[in-house]
Parts: structure tokens; C-alpha cells; sequence
């Protein structure tokens, strides 16, 4: 674990000298962290207002680890105050949170999240904050296995009397409650005492080295916990091609138990063809076979839905397996071996390096990323689809993987999961797909859309058509958006209490989803957009779409790909995506046509059940009538959908026979399913 090892005395030295923000500003700056005005705030007046309590109870000398990084993450702890108990003489650790708040009120009627004046988003409640620190080095540092009950946690609010702090009810166990604690300015007197019954009045260097140089690895009550959650979820059946690249991963493990050279599994398939399935599967067997094991994306959005979506049953968003869900540049100072298994979702997303940090102050990585992620694992597993890179740093694909193996020399073991289960199990749709954006190949060349009674395609006359087909989906139990090409301003701000109607076609507008994860009322977090019901009223783009499905697809085409003489040609110039132009049109990198096609693949292959299509430019609206059969808004609305009124037929409208490629719009659905690549 990485912090700045000092003490008490040293804090009240560096501060008296007007030293104290610099010493720990270079300190994360040396470890590639930014650091902000708000950081060096609260160390100029919370560190100093925590050591003068050490030292006014003679433990000037205790051992403080400031700014502690939690391992395999970018979170970092106020202080760890590390010692030795006074009569035992076993270590003992304080886990501390600082606020400089000067009160806070309750936000949400299960008392988890605070407002705090002067502050626009939501707060987590700060006991609860400490005792998540607390659990989380608990089980991820085998040294604190054995005695758990030596992390204690503390929420230290200096500025604040205690009437203006919510409390939260005592759980009823005292481990629980001893990681939850709080202390305000009013209460110092008994902070104090809890001091000196904690730690004794000496200095124990080598406790805080136990828990700095300690190994990291999920606990078995962890591995427990991770494997009843995610091993709930009954419908994930793997079958053929899914279930051998399963059976490979496990053999793989038997054979590094027996000290056999490590092999590298491979598995690529387009979408929906069910690698999330095996990495779920693969993640809560091994766990519940105690196995070390991680799951690892480079997705925001696709990290924060796949732990909560691996839930039994809904809980808070900081559950204790979120964890186990990681991102790929959280190995890039993990030791060599030090998991059984890592598994590598969405492996297309792997960047070219792992970074920490920006400008001067960055940190890259000493190797290339995928060189990290298959070192740090006795058996590497990449799930991916190399028509999936969006972003000129997106370096994954199965030949680069591949290569990268046999350089470590290490076999690589290949499954290409051929099955198709998004898009109605409809291979006939992904292969008109790749033809329409020409990705199949020299020799290949858009084609009228054959037809297929298991999905449905159509083009709209209107984006205000589209929305009606789509709501009424929607409200009759199934799920729909609508997404675009990253052809619109984005305005990430929101307009007082709504989000700005950035995209804009004709009369019609729509604001973009969110950004970030505090947005205005009724509207989910950009990394909820693609499950939550009420993503349905914002645009998705790319980023938010990618790794998800719902049973209906609306997608936008926008003026970055349209069809000039009869072929369908990229305008990098038209996009507004900073990842693939600047802000003069210029592109970024020089597969830019690529990246484009391959955003506009993915869009289009997010719906379970059907897609519907329309482009802002006249000429490929046109091109399109020519491939994609029109669709239109009926007299009256039937069963549970929308559909274009062909001759009145009966089974039709009552949803029991489908005529394929007759212009047929039909939105009748179950409920989708919130994840991709099942």
C-alpha cells in the first residue's frame, strides 16, 4: 500500500513551517495523483487539527500513514493511525476520515447519504465512508484476517458539534459499530480517551510497515459473500462454444496448481454472444472455490452496472463485493502471480499503457498494459470483440493479445463463441450490419435487409416517429432508447434542474444522458443509462451504450457517416468526440474511419428484439429506403407494440405470425434484460 509515513509531531512541525501541503502534495504527485485546491485545504486544517489530539495525549510519535492508496484501487484514505494496543501489545489500526464540515442533514429517508452546505452533490454519510475503508482492508490484506477486530474506523469532524451531525443507529455489533465511529469538536474529551485506551505511548514502526508491505488478496468471507451473490443469478446457462472456453479457464487453474507453465485463454465473439455470461459464471465458481480471483474492465459504466447487476437482490451501490470489480489499470503495481485468475471483460478496451495521473505528474506504466494483466494472474482470461475499439487508445484485439503471450512465451488457448443471443439470436442481422457499415470486407456491399422473424428492422421517417414506436415499447413492458453518433454538443452542465436539449434535429430535441453520477432529479447516472427506465428520455451515446442491451434500438445516425455517390463514407470533421477529433474537426488518430464504423456497429447491435434507424442527412435517409423497410406509426396501437398497418392481417396485429421484411413494425416484448453479453 502506498502513503506518506510520518507521525503527529511531524504533521504539527511540517505546519508550523507552512511546509505540510507540499510535503504531501509531492508525495502524490510522485505517485502520478492530482492534486486539487479542496485536497490541500483539508490537509492545511484537518491533518494539524487531528495530530494536536495525539499529542495532547502523548502519542506525538504514533506512526500516520496520510493519503493511504487502497489497494487495486485510486481511493485513498484521510489517515491510518497505526500502534500497538497498550496492555496486549497487538497491533492496532484507526482507520480516519476527515470532513471540515461544519454540519450536515440528512438526504434520503435510509439515512446513507447527507447534504452539506456548500456542497451540490449528495454525500455519503462519513461513518459510513470509514467503515467501507475499514471493510475493505479487512478483506483484502491477509495480515488482518486473523484479527479483524484490530481495524477500527473513525469519522473525525473538527469544525462540527454533534447536534449538527445525523447519527446513525447502532447496529447491535460491536465490530461493526467500533468502524463507524465519529467524533465532532465537542467531543474531544472522550476521542481522547478512546486514544489511549487504543494504542500505547510508544512507537511500533513495525506495524505500519505490516500493513504497508502487506500482500493483497480477497478473503475467504469475501469469496463467500461474492459467490452467493453473483452465483444467484440461475439464468446464466453457458452452452457450447461458452461453456468450452469455461471448461479451459478451469483446467487452467488445475494445471498452474500443479506448477504446469501458465496459459493464456482467449475467448471472441460479437455481441450478445455471451461473454459477460462466462465471466460472471467463471468469477462466482472460483470465488467459491477460495480461488483469488478479479474481474477487471476498462468501462465505467459497464464496471459499476456488472456489480450491481451481479446482486441477488438490490442493495446499496458500495456493496462489499464492488471490489471484485475492477478496472484494468488497477494492476499495474500488483505483483507478479499474486491472482489465481484474472478476467478481462471487454478486453477490447485494453489502452496501450496503464496511466495514473496527467500532464507533468503522470505515472505510465513500466510495461504494456496486457503485458500487467498477464503477469499479475496464474491464469489470464480476455473476453472480446475486436469490432468494438472506439477510441484511438483502445489497443485490444486477439492478434495483439495473442502476440503479446507468445512473447511472454505462454500458450494461448482460443474459443470464438459463434452463437448469437442479442438482436433476436439473429446472426443474419450482425452480418447485415457489418455489410451496411462495411466491415465484412473488400468484396462486401450494403444490402436490402432480408428479413428475419426473430428481429426487426425498420427506418424512420422522423426522429419524432422513432420516439413514438419506441415509448410505446416502453410502456408496455418492454425496454427501449435511443442512442446517436457523437455528432451534437454536449453541454455536461445541467440547465438548473434539467439537462441541456443538445441534440438537435429540425423541432425535435433531446438533452444527451447525464454525466457523472450526481445528475438533476428523475435522471439516472451516465452509467445507469442503458438499464435504468428512466435513461429512456435522454440520448445515449456510445460510451454509455457500449457492453449493454434492452429490446428496442433507436439510433440516430449523424452526419459523421453518410452515403456520398452510392457508398457510405466517415466525416470525422462532423463528429463532436474529443476521443477521436480535436476541437478543429482534425482526427486524432489514423484509423479514425475505423473507429467510427465501429461505433455505429455497436449502437446498432444493442437491441434484443429490433432496431430502428434514421439519419440526419438527406442523401443516406434516401440511400437507406433503399435497404431498410419503412416504418409507420398505425391507426390504432395493437397488443403490445407499434406497427406499420400492411393490409390489415390479422395474426399481424395480433402478434402470432411475423412476414419478414415486409415493413413490419412490431414492439411487442418481455422485459429486457440489463446486461450484455448474456
Amino acid at each position: 500500500m502506498l502513503a506518506l509515513q510520518t507521525t503527529a509531531k511531524q504533521i504539527l512541525e511540517w505546519a508550523g513551517a507552512r511546509e505540510l501541503e507540499e510535503r504531501v502534495a509531492a508525495h502524490l504527485n510522485s505517485a502520478g495523483f492530482q492534486v486539487t485546491d479542496s485536497e490541500r485545504s483539508s490537509w492545511r486544517h484537518s491533518l494539524p487539527a487531528l495530530a494536536e489530539q495525539l499529542v495532547a495525549v502523548g502519542l506525538g510519535d504514533l506512526d500516520a500513514l496520510v493519503e493511504c492508496q487502497l489497494p487495486r484501487s485510486s481511493r485513498r484514505i484521510d489517515v491510518i493511525l497505526a500502534g500497538a494496543e497498550p496492555l496486549s501489545r497487538r497491533p492496532a489500526y484507526l482507520v480516519v476520515e476527515l470532513k471540515q464540515w461544519s454540519g450536515a442533514t440528512l438526504y434520503d429517508e435510509v439515512e446513507k447519504l447527507v447534504r452539506v452546505p456548500g456542497l451540490a452533490d449528495p454525500q455519503l454519510h462519513p461513518a459510513l465512508q470509514v467503515e467501507s475503508y475499514c471493510f475493505y482492508l479487512a478483506d483484502f490484506l491477509p495480515v488482518l484476517w486473523e484479527s479483524p477486530d484490530s481495524v477500527h474506523g473513525l469519522a473525525f469532524l473538527h469544525n462540527a458539534d454533534h447536534r449538527r451531525i445525523p447519527e446513525l443507529p447502532r447496529t447491535g455489533d460491536a465490530d461493526t459499530d467500533r468502524r463507524r465511529m465519529v467524533c465532532t469538536r465537542d467531543r474531544v474529551v472522550q476521542f481522547r480517551s478512546y486514544l489511549t485506551e487504543r494504542f500505547g505511548p510508544w512507537r511500533d514502526e513495525a506495524v505500519a510497515r505490516r500493513l504497508l508491505d502487506a500482500s493483497v488478496r480477497p478473503s475467504r468471507q469475501l469469496l463467500a459473500l461474492t459467490a452467493e451473490e453473483v452465483g444467484s443469478r440461475d439464468h446464466l446457462v453457458l452452452l457450447d462454444e461458452q461453456r468450452a472456453a469455461y471448461e479451459l479457464v478451469m483446467r487452467g487453474v488445475r494445471w498452474a496448481d500443479r506448477g504446469r507453465r501458465k496459459r493464456v485463454v482467449l475467448v471472441s465473439g460479437g455481441p450478445g454472444s455471451g461473454k459477460s455470461a462466462i465471466a460472471l459464471t467463471l468469477l462466482a465458481d472460483l470465488a467459491r472455490e477460495d480461488r483469488a480471483v478479479a474481474h477487471a474492465t476498462g468501462s465505467k459504466a459497464f464496471k459499476k452496472t456488472v456489480q450491481r447487476y451481479a446482486r441477488s437482490s438490490p442493495r446499496d451501490p458500495r456493496q462489499r463485493t464492488a471490489p471484485m470489480f475492477n478496472y484494468f489499470l488497477d494492476f499495474m503495481d500488483s505483483p507478479e502471480n499474486s491472482l489465481d485468475v484474472l478476467i478481462c471483460d471487454e478486453a477490447h478496451r485494453i489502452r496501450n499503457r496503464s496511466t495514473r495521473g496527467r500532464g507533468a505528474d503522470q505515472i505510465v506504466g513500466r510495461v504494456p498494459q496486457v503485458r500487467e494483466l498477464i503477469e499479475v494472474a496464474k491464469v489470464p482470461v480476455f473476453l472480446l470483440d475486436d469490432d468494438q475499439v472506439v477510441r484511438p487508445n483502445e489497443v485490444g484485439s486477439v492478434t495483439m493479445i495473442r502476440e503479446a503471450a507468445e512473447d511472454l512465451a505462454f500458450d494461448v488457448d482460443f474459443v470464438h463463441l459463434g452463437a448469437q443471443f442479442r438482436c433476436g439470436g439473429s446472426p443474419r442481422y450482425e452480418r447485415w450490419v457489418r455489410g451496411l457499415l462495411g466491415l465484412t470486407g473488400s468484396g462486401w456491399r450494403p444490402y436490402r435487409w432480408p428479413g428475419d422473424d426473430g428481429f426487426r428492422v425498420a427506418l424512420a421517417e422522423s426522429p419524432q416517429q422513432m420516439e413514438t414506436l419506441l415509448r410505446g415499447a416502453q410502456e408496455r413492458g418492454g425496454s427501449a432508447r435511443i442512442s446517436a453518433g457523437f455528432c451534437w454538443p454536449w453541454s455536461e452542465k445541467s440547465n438548473g434542474r434539467q439537462l441541456v436539449p443538445d441534440v438537435k434535429i429540425g423541432s425535435w430535441t433531446r438533452p444527451w444522458n447525464a454525466a457523472g453520477d450526481h445528475p438533476p432529479p428523475g435522471v439516472p447516472s451516465s452509467s445507469y443509462w442503458a438499464t435504468d427506465p428512466r435513461g429512456f428520455d435522454q440520448i445515449g451515446c456510445i460510451y454509455t451504450a457500449q457492453g449493454f442491451e434492452y429490446d428496442y434500438s433507436g439510433v440516430l445516425l449523424g452526419e459523421d457517416l453518410v452515403v456520398r455517390k452510392g457508398k457510405l463514407v466517415c466525416q470525422p470533421d462532423k463528429s463532436r468526440d474529443s476521443a477521436i477529433v480535436d476541437r478543429n474537426g482534425r482526427p486524432r488518430a489514423g484509423n479514425t474511419d475505423r473507429l467510427i464504423r465501429n461505433a455505429y456497429k455497436v449502437l446498432l447491435t444493442r437491441g434484443m428484439r429490433g432496431t430502428i434507424i434514421y439519419s440526419v442527412d438527406r442523401e443516406t435517409q434516401e440511400f437507406l429506403t433503399h435497404l431498410v423497410p419503412p416504418a409507420q406509426v398505425p391507426r390504432t396501437l395493437v397488443a403490445l407494440g407499434v406497427q406499420r398497418v400492411v393490409g390489415e392481417d390479422r395474426n399481424v396485429a395480433s402478434g402470432r405470425g411475423q412476414p419478414s421484411g415486409q415493413g413490419v413494425w412490431s414492439a411487442s416484448s418481455a422485459a429486457g434484460r440489463p446486461l450484455g453479453d448474456h
